[in-house]
């Protein structure tokens, strides 16, 4: 099921188990962060903006939370990315996205609020070492883990993933299962 992007303050206020006129005022005094319909008096929320509400007060997240694990894997290699797809699909615990860019993964961290991304080190637009210290600088990603795959990188080039911000680091060709174990491992 695909988490929802945008939500109105009558489901915002569904989610947070308060009124929609709560809502409102929150909205109308800055503490909510949102738009207005142009054109319209209707008010919208994204959900990083909702997430944040929330968390501010204190509110359980079970509500806009599916209560699986969520995995950005970020690779350039298709077999590896369908690979992840098609295991963690089965498995059941985890809702999935991809990338295949050190782009499309900031702008997917972003959306997706992931618990872990999954990250080959060497992309073709940019290196683990960025995407690393590009997420810890966020405080809004940083309980997200991250865990780099890759078949190219020395000690002391681990080394730097490691202070970069990475959590750990496993060497390619993998076990998909020890993959699946350390992820959860990880994120527990």
């Amino acid at each position: 099921m695909r988490q929802k992007a945008v939500y109105t303050t009558g489901e915002a206020a569904e989610v947070c188990k308060l009124s929609q006129q709560t809502i409102i005022r929150c909205f109308d005094s800055g503490q909510l962060q949102g738009f207005r319909v142009p054109g319209s008096k209707f008010r919208r929320i994204p959900r990083d903006s909702l997430i944040r509400f929330m968390k501010d007060n204190n509110i359980p997240l079970d509500g806009i939370e599916s209560g699986k694990t969520r995995v950005l894997i970020v690779d350039d290699d298709p077999e590896i990315v369908e690979l992840f797809v098609d295991v963690l699909k089965a498995d059941g615990r985890f809702e999935v996205a991809t990338a295949q860019t050190g782009y499309d993964a900031g702008v997917l961290t972003q959306q997706f609020h992931p618990d872990i991304l999954v990250l080959d080190f060497m992309l073709p637009d940019i290196n683990g070492n960025v995407v690393c210290k590009t997420i810890r600088q966020n405080p809004e990603l940083c309980k997200t883990k991250i865990l780099i795959i890759s078949g190219v990188v020395n000690p002391a080039e681990v080394d730097r993933l490691m202070e970069a911000g990475a959590d750990d680091f496993i060497k390619k060709p993998f076990n998909i299962e020890k993959v699946v174990q350390r992820m959860v491992e990880l994120v527990s």
